[in-house]
C-alpha cells in the first residue's frame, strides 16, 4: 500500500501499534499525540477506553461502535471519544487518519 502521507510525516517516529497491518507516525507534544494513521488490512479493535480522542477520516471508512449504536465514519468526517468511554471499531483495509490523543503516552515509539 502505497502512503498517503508526504515524506515529512513517514519521517516521524514510528508508532508501536501492535496492530497487524497498521502504520503509524508520531507527533509528540508536552501532554499530548497526534498520530498519523493507515491501514493495509481490516482490523477489528476490541472495546476498550483511554483518554479522550479526536479524529478525522482521511481515506476509507471505519465502523465505531458505543453503548450499542454503530456510527459509520468516511472520508472527510470527524469524530470525537470523550474520556472513559466505553468504544470499538472495525477499521477497514485503506483506512487512514489523524487521531489527536490527549495523552502524551497513548502509543510508545517503536524500537
Amino acid at each position: 500500500m502505497r502512503s498517503i502521507f508526504p515524506q515529512p510525516i513517514r519521517d516521524l517516529p514510528q508508532a508501536d501499534m501492535h496492530l497487524d497491518g497498521a502504520t503509524g507516525y508520531i507527533a509528540q507534544g508536552d501532554h499530548e499525540q497526534v498520530i498519523f494513521m493507515e491501514f493495509e488490512k481490516t482490523i477489528e479493535i476490541p472495546q476498550h477506553s483511554h483518554e479522550s480522542q479526536w479524529e478525522i477520516v482521511l481515506e476509507g471508512e471505519v465502523c465505531y461502535r458505543e453503548d450499542g449504536v454503530e456510527h459509520l465514519y468516511k472520508k472527510g468526517d470527524r469524530f470525537f471519544i470523550p474520556t472513559g468511554k466505553a468504544h470499538s471499531a472495525t477499521i477497514s483495509a485503506g483506512y487512514s487518519s489523524i487521531v489527536f490523543f490527549n495523552q502524551k503516552e497513548r502509543y510508545a515509539k517503536k524500537e
